[in-house]
């Protein structure tokens, strides 16, 4: 049984329940009462409805689909997937010229054809008599994952589109508010369109990471200031997609795609969507629901549990099934792709197969940060918010010491290159927030049109600010070559206050490996009672 599952009842066991006076004047109780059951996001129990945002993995798979049929044209197929989306938030655009009622946002839609009633609600405020008659019917989505919406088209291929659930091209549009229905008309191909998009989460960020009434968020900070550019990871995707240079502004420089061919401007897509698009507005959602949380918004549409479950949906998908124990293609296959490289998979660490630690360490503060939130707790969830945000990088780091050292020891090409260019360009932020010069050492050896790798000079620029970025040589572990060896060079380095093995070089890796593991499981069951 997965850790994870457990956790809200242990949580619950050893977590006092916080007094009115440190809450929002009771509101545990009534919101306990009302929770239904959802389907688990890899252990994690929801308790709101996510499944049309836990799909965005779906968008990243067809892009990685695509992208891996190197061609131009499917690059291009790729960005047309990247910005338009096809299975998340799904709406028809449609026309009602007749419209004489205004709609409110959310208002309850549907239309009826052939016996089959087709449910929907507003996009957005429309008044009656608008020019054009433009409405956006926003499909309802269910409760369970494999079925949760059958109107798939946005910028999917053409072979890829899900027509079984979208309106039909002429009807009438009923508005439950009232008992008329308005003619409408629309394209099925053309105007079946998803408000939902992986590129849409960095094209927004200025908008909700810099300018909302809190922003701007620290962590979104760090790297609007890095690059130069509120949109760094859509341009980043982006002209890696098309094999142009980029035009950041900021400390990063200005990686030139145009240095790799399909290859390596493939590896910085489709890596650069999922760990630098994606991974921000994970952290997004966790921040809007403290920001929810402390502004008394239990009761409204984007209530502090509701943006909490988004954050866990947009880290893990759909691929990662109920348990998390299928392969996925977001945040939570990351980490348990890296564990298998430093030996930091299992409950404890030390392990090169299964669940990551990181992965059940950060499912326990999932859970634990949706009690407290449940209780209105906001400063207890903030917290644990903000351990999450420091914890989330470890895997970003395995990974761009991963390819330094493909690199710079075992002849690595275009594809390690860009590989490492693009975890590097993930996590360079936080550094450069931590140290400039260490930043740059890591960015002069890594970024796109490096002309040498030292993995040694990468990894000890990373190792000198573990402190500063709140991670742990522990949390890295060292780089494996096989079930009790390490690659020469590789070894994770020792933390402060705890006494290295004897014997704790290349030529003794088991012992390291074994220390490392104690350490990781001490930190593991501590973690419980935070």
């Amino acid at each position: 049984m997965k850790f994870v599952s457990l956790f809200p009842i242990a949580l619950a066991a050893l977590t006092p329940i916080a007094s009115n006076a440190q809450t929002r004047g009771g509101v545990d109780n009534s919101i306990a009462a009302r929770r239904l059951s959802y389907e688990k996001i890899a252990g994690y129990e929801p308790n709101s409805k996510v499944t049309d945002h836990n799909a965005i993995d779906l968008d990243q798979n067809e892009m990685m689909l695509l992208i891996s049929d190197k061609t131009e044209d499917s690059f291009r197929a790729a960005l047309k997937v990247f910005q338009e989306g096809g299975h998340s938030k799904s709406y028809a655009e449609v026309t009602v010229p007749g419209l004489t009622t205004s709609i409110s946002k959310k208002t309850a839609l549907s239309v009826s054809f052939n016996g089959t009633t087709i449910k929907g609600k507003a996009y957005a405020d429309y008044a009656g008599g608008t020019a054009g008659g433009i409405v956006k019917f926003q499909y309802a989505t269910g409760d369970i994952q494999e079925s949760y919406v059958d109107c798939q088209v946005g910028g999917l291929p053409i072979d890829k589109q899900n027509y079984v659930g979208c309106l039909p091209e002429s009807g009438n549009l009923k508005v439950d508010t009232g008992t008329e229905e308005f003619p409408y008309t629309y394209s099925q191909k053309e105007n079946n369109k998803n408000g939902r998009t992986i590129s849409k989460f960095s094209t927004s960020a200025q908008e909700k990471m810099g300018d909302c009434a809190t922003c701007p968020y620290s962590e979104y900070n760090k790297f609007r200031i890095y690059y130069g550019v509120p949109n760094y990871a859509d341009h980043w995707v982006t002209q890696a997609l098309l094999g142009l240079k980029t035009q950041f502004t900021g400390p990063s420089g200005t990686p030139d795609f145009g240095d790799y061919g399909l290859v390596g401007r493939g590896e910085a897509a489709k890596k650069g969507s999922a760990y630098m698009a994606v991974y921000m507005y994970v952290i997004r959602e966790f921040e809007d629901a403290i920001d929810d949380c402390k502004k008394n918004c239990i009761n409204c549409n984007d209530d502090p549990v509701h943006a909490w479950d988004e954050g866990v949906a947009f880290y893990t998908g759909t691929k990662e099934g109920q348990t998390g124990a299928d392969s996925g293609k977001l945040l939570h296959a990351l980490a348990d792709k890296r564990c298998q490289n430093y030996a930091t998979c299992g409950a404890e660490g030390g392990s090169r197969t299964g669940i990551s630690k990181l992965n059940y360490d950060l499912f326990g503060k999932f859970a634990s940060g949706q009690y407290h939130l449940l209780q209105g707790n906001c400063a207890a969830a903030t917290t644990i918010k903000n351990d999450i945000v420091s914890m989330m990088p470890i895997p970003l780091i395995q990974g761009t010491l991963r390819y330094s050292y493909k690199v710079d020891k075992l002849g690595g090409g275009e594809k390690e290159k860009a590989e490492g260019a693009t975890f590097a360009a993930a996590v360079l932020p936080i550094l450069y927030e931590c140290d400039v010069d260490a930043a740059k050492i890591v960015s002069d050896n890594m970024m796109v049109g490096a002309s040498t790798t030292s993995h040694a000079a990468v990894k000890a620029a990373f190792e000198s600010q573990y402190v500063c970025m709140k991670i742990s040589c522990t949390d890295i572990g060292s780089l494996m070559l096989s079930e009790g060896v390490i690659y020469e060079g590789a070894e994770a380095c020792i933390d402060a206050g705890v006494t290295a093995p004897s014997g704790s070089s290349s030529s003794s890796n088991k012992g390291l490996a074994i220390g490392l593991g104690v350490t990781a499981a001490f930190v593991g069951i501590f973690g419980l009672f935070i």
